[in-house]
């Protein structure tokens, strides 16, 4: 018998609005919800920061810091003033990720032209991953499964397995 990886995954909404309770939070439930495509994820950590790049860079570093595998950020990643959770992630990644950024926008240009607006990054801090989303429910989720094949083998990766040697070229 084979065992499932486990995977533990935080997500962090990041909305004005959603934090001074004007709005309710419908993208990191999406979120959570197209987690379910991805064997082995365990959501342990959720929460929800107004657009301010101390509020994301502070969660983001507690979470590296306990350990979990895969940080998903949705919201903060266009082109308003108050737009900054790439700049906030950048603040604790070490290295970058540049084709998961790449794969989401080439996904939802398919949809929209509003999708080369996106200035979401991914990288890596320590052995998590971190990955930002749109702050639309929908765009989320397709930005999700845009990259969900490749997420197992990338965290398996970060978690320290051999097994698979080589790298995509």
């Amino acid at each position: 018998m084979v065992e499932e990886r486990v995977y533990t995954v935080a997500i962090l909404t990041v909305s004005d609005r959603g934090a001074r309770g004007e709005r309710e939070d419908r993208s990191g439930p999406a979120v959570r919800e197209a987690l379910a495509a991805l064997p082995g994820a365990r959501v342990v950590a959720e929460a929800l920061v107004a657009d301010e790049i101390s509020a994301i860079e502070e969660a983001l570093r507690r979470w590296v810091r306990e350990g979990i595998d895969l940080i998903l950020t949705t919201g903060g990643t266009g082109f308003s003033p108050r737009d900054v959770t790439p700049e906030a992630t950048r603040r604790v990644i070490e290295r970058e990720a540049p084709g998961l950024a790449e794969a989401m926008r080439a996904s939802s240009l398919a949809r929209t032209p509003h999708a080369m607006l996106s200035r979401a990054i991914a990288g890596i801090a320590g052995a998590t991953l971190i990955v930002n989303l749109p702050g639309s429910p929908r765009a989320a989720q397709e930005n999700l499964e845009a990259i969900l094949p490749a997420l197992p083998h990338g965290l398996s990766k970060l978690k320290g397995d051999p097994s698979e040697c080589g790298s995509a070229a």
